[in-house]
């Protein structure tokens, strides 16, 4: 999901780049984009805690382990 919502952010941003509209609907994809990569970072680091069995990761991630 936080991959689907990043892209169309993604998709928003080359839209208003391209049509040369770089008001406040562009800078609010970028940050859309930069918020999104963030979060799938921490998603990411946090699943990888998870499963050295670091003590402070988040629990309850083997679903997602795909």
């Amino acid at each position: 999901m936080v991959l689907t919502g990043t892209a169309l952010w993604l998709v928003g941003t080359v839209a208003f780049a391209l049509s040369g509209n770089l008001h406040i609907e562009f800078w609010t994809c970028v940050a859309g984009v930069t918020l999104g990569v963030i979060g799938y970072g921490v998603f990411r680091w946090q699943r990888s805690a998870a499963r050295r069995g670091s003590r402070g990761a988040w629990q309850g991630l083997s679903g997602l382990d795909d």
